[in-house]
């Protein structure tokens, strides 16, 4: 119970701190990425940090920032890990799927392992939890 509440609250700090800077500088996390892609080889990805998808952006990280400190809050409730899981497993999909259909941008390769790097420890948690 301890791993599972202090992995969700470093969860939820993070997640925080990312829809932060989203919200800050939207450009920057797009300019790092840009940066190694460059250095790689690789497309830079179009440097589009406001409007309409910045809210999308920040909107989520606010939820799952939200679910995971729900998680921390609330660890005997089973629906928060897998709302959590289910969102940052999409995300992850959804970056491969633009990488391979769209454009070779390393920030959609990143994304799509982060994402699915979280949404695994966050599965994991949840069957190790509910074994509980």
């Amino acid at each position: 119970m301890r791993t599972y509440r202090a992995i969700s609250l470093a969860l939820a700090l993070v997640f925080a701190i990312t829809g932060m800077l989203f919200l800050i500088s939207p450009d920057t996390p797009i300019a790092f990425f840009n940066g190694l892609s460059l250095a790689s080889g690789m497309p830079p990805s179009p440097a589009i940090g406001g409007g309409f998808y910045l809210i999308l952006g920040v909107g989520y990280m606010y939820l799952v920032t939200i679910l995971a400190f729900l998680m921390f809050r609330h660890p005997e409730n089973r629906h928060f890990p897998l709302l959590l899981v289910h969102a940052k497993l999409a995300s992850s999909i959804l970056s491969l799927a633009f990488f391979l259909l769209q454009a070779h941008h390393l920030i959609y390769l990143a994304n799509f392992a982060v994402d699915g790097v979280i949404g695994m420890v966050v599965l994991t948690l949840y069957l190790k939890q509910r074994k509980a």
